[in-house]
């Protein structure tokens, strides 16, 4: 028989994190300089470090999705274990933890939804000392299902025992080995600020922070966090056998025996076992405090040891994959660099084509196919004309004087006119000017991912007008350049009509000073930025030639982010902008695009918040997360019907019957609106919506029924207001037209179908059973057409970059037409039978067609 609390399942908690979580975290464990891939997050492997969900239980879970501190306290007292006492959540302390890593974490939660779901293994009740909580926590995917993490807890209550709960089974040990001396010894130096900054990671139990807490629990004050004990001696083992890698670690486990004081010294002693699992060894530790007590006991972990193996002697760089005595890659030329990549593995039997020797087949000229004709192609360099050379080590544009000169850039590859010189150690522009000086076709430039230093003071840059005359297409993404440095840059290009731009961490744009690029610039990506709002991007408005304007995965949410902040006016050229995934959670932006786009008629607005509520009036854009399909598509007809010269919206275009469509569908919903206010705050509601009396204009006003409350104990609170008609296309001759006028009654919600059926006939003269009964909603619904995804799909990036291209190239012209009557009033039939009228019906007053049979 299970014990108390047993599979009891807490509610389930959503989590989500930023990068900036993760360096915090792995700053506060004790991560060095030498461990970028932890502490930087522009580098290329920059990585969780796998211990971070621990805090999962003791943190995020409090945490969920906000970025401030929270109160300890109420949290853990949110909720209730059925079957054992209420325990006070200030008395406790963890007891022990063991985490397994089932799947790497992303660097940040944006894009997925996380959960923390945890249950109950067991409560025991160890007398006198306290009660020992265990509990299991998964952190998973909620949209795939994946398991990342699943971390066992035990948190013991202190002097909270003796309820006659199960005393519990007795815990293994794995004591370090007794006979050599540790593999491995690490320590660290507490200091009274150390809990005061693991406790920002987002345990913020004021026992690690006031010292009253641990007076009471007889601690004397303040202690560290146990968690920062175990987080800090996994980041020792992992770095002193796992060559600082994550992956090298599989599960890590440990027990707190005793408290931690800002100030005590903590040294570490590991033991390689060489005992296996697969590839994995089994790894012992032992933490102690002032070299005296233990304070993390019954350690271990498993682990790929990079290194000697057990018993062997070590080097002192044992745990490193890069062998001392191994040279590093040397920096290459730009020529050089050219013919590795395309022409090294030509030898002298793969001749140029044109060298070598017709093979002929019964008078025909055999053709050859395969990598070795691909090859001896690409070996033509002087017939290049796309040249990738991402990550190929450049440094210069030819070899320094005194050494063996190279043949000149112009004579090698006089074609070229796609150049991508991405991810090389170019550290002056100057270098890109020498190499471009030579190719005369040039028309596209990428020198994403290099780090350019004094771009101003850059004497050639100043200069290169004339080497660049003929460039259309600038990528400088991922440089960490400055938005004036860019410009300086941009400047020095006279038909520049693309600028990217994605990545570079900016959060506002400066003035552009004047440039010949302000006249000829069409497209400019700005992606995967800092953007919150478009007050942010106002300089890009100086730019009449603009056309289409890339803002797609910033953090926008507003037209302005500040009440001083004037709302930008861009030219009537602008008429395509991308805001996918952003943050926009409010119609007024939506309804403040044309203003400050005036041209505007293609637009790309999926995966904002707006999409996951399409309510018109909601206060919580994210309190809405049923049918997300419906959602989609009702968020789309929004858009449509609030920017009357959208022609294109999502890669759709927009037809005719697609937007009498959305905007009949637009005004049920205002009259919705309308309908839950009282008449004298109309106005409150219709300054929301511009376009209400155009539409009204277009399309007649709708009906707005305003239901009064009613107390439903009185009469009048269980009477359904009836408007009967009968329907003209009966095709019944026996009545004169004035017997087919409207018919009104109160009918009790108590009435069955089979009643009301009899009081229609009754009304109308009619035989019941020969009648059908119509109730006309007012409300519109989707018909065919809406299994299109309107909003597009993270997993189809490279398909909508396709789109992308086409949609720059299209969005003036009149788009396409669609298949339209996408939405149609939604009607109920009243069958037959014994159900009660009120459940059929909604509301205190309804309109029912009447239809012969």
């Amino acid at each position: 028989m299970p014990g108390p609390g047993v599979g009891f399942e807490y509610p389930v908690k959503e989590v989500s994190w930023l990068k900036r979580d993760i360096l915090l975290f792995a700053q506060s464990i004790g991560c060095t300089a030498d461990e970028l891939h932890f502490l930087y997050e522009l580098h290329p492997n920059f990585s969780v470090f796998p211990t971070y969900p621990i805090v999962l239980r003791r943190a995020l879970a409090f945490k969920q999705n906000t970025q401030d501190v929270v109160d300890f306290y109420a949290a853990e007292k949110a909720v209730a274990i059925p079957g054992v006492p209420v325990f006070d959540p200030a008395r406790v302390v963890d007891g022990q933890r063991h985490i397994q890593f089932l799947k790497p974490l992303p660097t940040t939660s944006a894009g997925k939804r996380f959960e923390a779901r945890t249950k109950v293994l067991g409560v025991y009740d160890k007398g006198r000392p306290g009660t020992v909580l265990e509990t299991q926590t998964e952190l998973v995917d909620a949209g795939s299902g994946d398991v990342y993490t699943r971390a066992t807890t035990s948190s013991f209550f202190v002097g909270q025992g003796n309820w006659g709960g199960p005393k519990g089974a007795a815990t293994q040990n794995f004591a370090p080995p007794k006979d050599r001396k540790p593999d491995a010894v690490f320590e660290i130096q507490t200091t009274p600020e150390t809990p005061l900054l693991y406790r920002l990671n987002g345990d913020y139990n004021p026992l690690h922070a006031t010292p009253e807490p641990g007076r009471k629990m007889g601690f004397g004050g303040v202690i560290i966090h146990g968690l920062f004990s175990f987080n800090w001696a996994c980041h020792g083992l992992l770095r002193h056998f796992g060559a600082s890698d994550p992956a090298n670690m599989r599960e890590y486990q440990a027990r707190f025996a005793s408290p931690v004081r800002g100030g005590d010294k903590l040294a570490a002693s590991a033991w390689r076992t060489g005992s296996f699992d697969g590839e994995w060894e089994e790894v012992r530790f032992e933490v102690r405090v002032n070299g005296v007590k233990v304070c993390l006991s019954n350690g271990r972990a498993f682990m790929k040891c990079v290194g000697p193996e057990k018993g062997k002697s070590k080097s002192p760089t044992a745990a490193s994959f890069i062998r001392p005595t191994r040279p590093q890659d040397a920096p290459q030329t730009f020529v050089s660099a050219l013919q590795l990549k395309y022409a090294s593995e030509v030898t002298a039997d793969q001749r140029p084509i044109a060298t070598q020797k017709q093979v002929i087949i019964s008078g025909k000229v055999a053709e050859e196919v395969g990598f070795d004709k691909i090859r001896r192609k690409l070996a033509q360099l002087s017939e290049l004309q796309i040249v990738i050379l991402d990550g190929s080590r450049i440094a210069y544009a030819s070899l320094p004087d005194g050494q063996d000169a190279e043949q000149p850039i112009g004579h090698i590859c006089p074609k070229v006119t796609e150049l991508d010189l991405s991810h090389n150690l170019l550290e002056r522009f100057e270098t890109v000017v020498d190499i471009c000086s030579e190719l005369g076709s040039l028309r596209s430039l990428r020198v994403n991912g290099n780090r350019f230093q004094n771009v101003l003071e850059d004497s050639k840059l100043q200069s290169a007008d004339e080497v660049f005359k003929g460039v259309g297409e600038l990528a400088v993404d991922e440089t960490t350049l400055e938005w004036h440095e860019i410009c300086h840059i941009a400047s020095k290009f006279p038909s520049l009509r693309t600028l990217y731009s994605s990545a570079n961490q900016l959060s506002r744009l400066s003035p552009i000073p004047p440039a010949s690029f302000a006249s000829t610039l069409v497209s400019v990506r700005l992606e995967f930025n800092d953007f919150t709002s478009l007050a942010d991007i106002a300089a890009l408005a100086a730019i009449p030639s603009l056309r289409n304007l890339h803002l797609k995965r910033n953090r926008i949410s507003a037209i302005t982010s500040s009440p001083s902040d004037k709302a930008p006016v861009f030219t009537s050229n602008l008429q395509y902008i991308d805001v996918s995934y952003n943050q926009v959670a409010s119609w007024s932006f939506v309804d403040s695009l044309p203003l400050s786009f005036p041209g505007l008629t293609a637009l790309r607005f999926s995966h904002n918040p707006i999409y996951e509520n399409a309510e018109l009036d909601s206060p919580d854009p994210a309190s809405s997360r049923d049918n997300k399909g419906s959602k989609t598509d009702e968020a789309y007809m929004l858009l449509v019907a609030r920017l009357p010269a959208l022609q294109t919206l999502n890669f759709s275009a927009v037809t005719p019957a697609d937007r009498a469509d959305a905007e009949m569908f637009y005004l049920s919903r205002i009259a919705r609106q309308l309908a839950a206010v009282p008449e004298a705050d109309e106005h409150t509601v219709l300054s929301r919506h511009r376009r209400w009396a155009e539409l009204c204009e277009l399309y007649g006003e709708p009906s707005v029924i305003r239901h009064a409350e009613v107390n439903p104990n009185f009469l009048e609170g269980r009477l359904i207001d009836v408007q009967f008609y009968l329907s003209t296309t009966s095709q019944d001759t026996s009545h004169t037209p004035q017997d087919l006028a409207r018919r009104d009654a109160k009918i009790p919600k108590s009435f069955d179908l089979y009643t009301v059926k009899a009081i229609a006939g009754k009304l109308f003269g009619l035989p019941p059973l020969k009648l059908r009964l119509i109730w006309e909603t007012g409300e519109w619904d989707p018909v065919a057409g809406f299994d299109d995804e309107a909003g597009g799909s993270s997993e189809e990036e490279e398909l909508e970059e396709e789109r992308e291209r086409a949609e720059e190239k299209t969005n003036s012209a009149p788009p396409a037409e669609k298949k339209g009557g996408r939405w149609v009033k939604r009607e109920v039939e009243l069958k037959d039978g014994p159900r009660h009228f009120g459940y059929c019906v909604d509301g205190l007053e309804v309109k029912i067609r009447a239809e012969m049979r």
